[in-house]
């Protein structure tokens, strides 16, 4: 047995030659076997969790909500003066749910507590002075009544808005000498809801210290019976995406999604952790970035919240990378880089972070000098600024799109990706296509994340992000994929006979035409990298 899911006893620890103590410990570990004789072996641990906010998200009978119910028991009848709030959105449906359960439970593994019980009003009191109520959001007299509450278990917590959580939130305070706690127990719904957002995907340091987070499945519960597991494991073959997000509680979508919904969720559940987390460090001189003085700096915490740059496989000699970039645009977005391995086209690296447009820049030149100079397209609808910094800064390797002046109907090269309504379609068809045949070359969680809320718009038919979500991610990865012919197949390793150039020979270079380039080249011979 793990040691944290051993009985917490008070500390110092106790002195097994005292009688009182032998005793004493004796006693806590008969009732922490059992326990574990009546419960899931993957909730034992929370029975001691201590964390403001407990969430547990679980497919359909996994046994979340049995857990919630015993853990308020196991609290109310051993720490005296608890007053615990049991709530639903609709207040009708406690009796047969939550009360129901904790009854059954009082009679199961309580027998001697003796609590009063008012079944009219759905309240228990124990000898202890605690207290458990349930109450529903529905009925706002009633919850007005209820005061000091220092404990709340919110069950089916997606049928509430989030300001009605909010309001539960203040409601929990008054006197106690015990931790306070909000047990939240509910089903997976839409990606897009608040709790995914609140909880899950929360960058805040403070709701990530007072949040412990639980995910179980109908796998976890060796109560269930043979004919409900059979059941449930039954929606694997008949309705894949069903059993994905209401059996194994994946998030579920809502819309039409532009990309293969089924293949994505299920992904989701096999998705690989960061080999590193991080960003690069590096040395800023004479307003450019020092030749090889880049490093990646892994983040000091583990978690993928405590850096902006994932790496999911490393840089290998002499492999080509593309980088397709997406900038933040009007500022509600992230600036996005995607690294591809060129060869097979699997994501390897993300960076993703809100941040200046210069630091964005820095970031970016590092990222791609790190994997082999790799081939960077900078979207650049919004703002030149990022493609205009990587000349100045001598990045070796940008993407050159040819481009007809309107008025000369003269074919021009520049710098960076434009996407517009020709370029837009072709590249999300072209993503649209990589996700169906080969949703393994995706690594990335939020990526994914952002496919599934990638929605046709009802009214136009258009792909575009559903509202409250982003697709700062799923730009970039188009753009990377449609950089990819443009990258060589392998890496050009350096060669005798390459030249040290001068800063002003750099400049004449970027500023040169193309037909310009190739006079430079052999005047001044190729350069080192």
């Amino acid at each position: 047995m793990k040691s944290d899911l051993q009985p917490q006893i008070d500390k110092p620890q106790l002195d097994v030659r005292n009688t009182a103590n032998v005793n004493k410990a004796y006693s806590a570990a008969l009732w922490y076997n059992g326990l574990c004789r009546t419960n899931n072996e993957a909730f034992m641990p929370l029975f001691f969790d201590k964390h403001r906010y407990l969430v547990l998200k679980g497919g359909g009978g996994s046994g979340k909500s049995v857990f919630a119910a015993r853990k308020v028991l196991e609290r109310a009848t051993s720490e005296g003066g608890h007053r615990f709030l049991v709530c639903r959105k609709v207040g009708r449906t406690l009796r047969e749910s939550c009360f129901r359960l904790i009854m059954a439970q009082l009679d199961m593994y309580y027998p001697d507590v003796k609590p009063k019980i008012n079944q009219t009003e759905l309240r228990i009191s124990f000898p202890n002075g605690s207290e458990i109520i349930f109450a529903g959001l529905d009925n706002p007299d009633k919850l007005k009544s209820i005061y000091e509450i220092t404990d709340i278990w919110i069950e089916e917590a997606a049928e509430l808005d989030e300001s009605d959580f909010n309001q539960l939130d203040i409601r929990m305070r008054g006197a106690s000498k015990y931790y306070r706690q909000m047990m939240i127990s509910f089903n997976p719904v839409s990606v897009l809801h608040w709790l995914k957002r609140r909880f899950f995907d929360a960058d805040d340091k403070v709701t990530r210290s007072r949040t412990r987070v639980h995910e179980s499945t109908y796998l976890d519960n060796r109560w269930l019976t043979e004919e409900d597991r059979e059941t449930l494991e039954a929606f694997r073959e008949t309705d894949e995406y069903y059993y994905t997000v209401y059996c194994l509680g994946q998030w579920g979508i809502v819309g039409t999604t532009v990309f293969d919904a089924q293949g994505l969720t299920k992904r989701l559940s096999v998705l690989p952790k960061p080999v590193k987390v991080g960003a690069f460090e590096f040395v800023w001189e004479n307003e450019r970035i020092s030749e090889g003085s880049y490093s990646f700096v892994s983040a000091n915490k583990v978690g993928c919240n405590d850096g902006y740059i994932k790496i999911y496989k490393d840089v290998e000699a002499g492999v080509p990378y593309v980088i397709g970039a997406d900038t933040a645009g009007d500022g509600s977005d992230s600036f996005v880089a995607q690294v591809l391995d060129n060869r097979t086209g699997e994501q390897v690296a993300v960076l993703r972070q809100k941040m200046d447009e210069d630091l964005f820049v820095r970031q970016l030149y590092c990222l791609g000098r790190y994997y082999n100079d790799a081939l960077i397209g900078v979207e650049i609808n919004f703002s030149t600024y990022p493609v205009r910094e990587l000349q100045r800064l001598r990045y070796p390797k940008l993407f050159v799109r040819d481009v007809v002046d309107s008025f000369t109907h003269e074919a021009t090269r520049q710098f960076g990706f434009r996407t517009d309504t020709k370029t837009r379609p072709v590249i999300i068809a072209e993503l649209v296509k990589v996700v169906r045949e080969h949703v393994e070359l995706i690594n990335d969680y939020t990526t994914v994340s952002e496919m599934l809320t990638f929605i046709r718009d009802p009214k136009t038919f258009k792909p575009t992000a559903a509202e409250g979500a982003h697709d700062d991610t799923v730009m970039a990865l188009a753009i990377a994929h449609y950089l990819r012919p443009f990258q060589s197949c392998i890496v050009e390793t350096e060669v005798e006979g390459r030249v040290t150039w001068h800063e002003s020979q750099w400049e004449d270079y970027y500023n040169a035409s193309e037909a310009e380039r190739e006079v430079l080249l052999k005047r001044w011979g190729v350069p080192k990298k």
